[in-house]
């Protein structure tokens, strides 16, 4: 490859990437099943999945939104995107 190439390609791939890092993660949603159950998404790789019968949900959503807090704080404050 030339260093025009080179050079071109470089090009495309930084705007490729700002482009993916700029996309809009969504933030969290909430979704309800036919049996109850409320999944929030957004916090994680996977979805936290909550039952009418699980006495401590309201504890664990609390806990699980502090934690995900926390973490998108010291990612803004090193620098880092999530």
């Amino acid at each position: 490859m030339s260093e025009s190439e080179i050079q071109a390609e470089l090009e495309r791939l930084r705007a490729e990437n700002a482009q993916l890092k700029s996309k809009d993660k969504g933030g969290l949603t909430l979704k309800v099943s036919e049996k109850g159950g409320v999944s929030l998404y957004g916090m994680g790789r996977f979805p936290v999945t909550l039952y009418k019968n699980n006495g401590s949900a309201s504890w664990q959503v609390r806990r699980r939104l502090r934690r995900s807090s926390a973490k998108r704080l010291q990612a803004e404050d090193e620098g880092v995107g999530l």
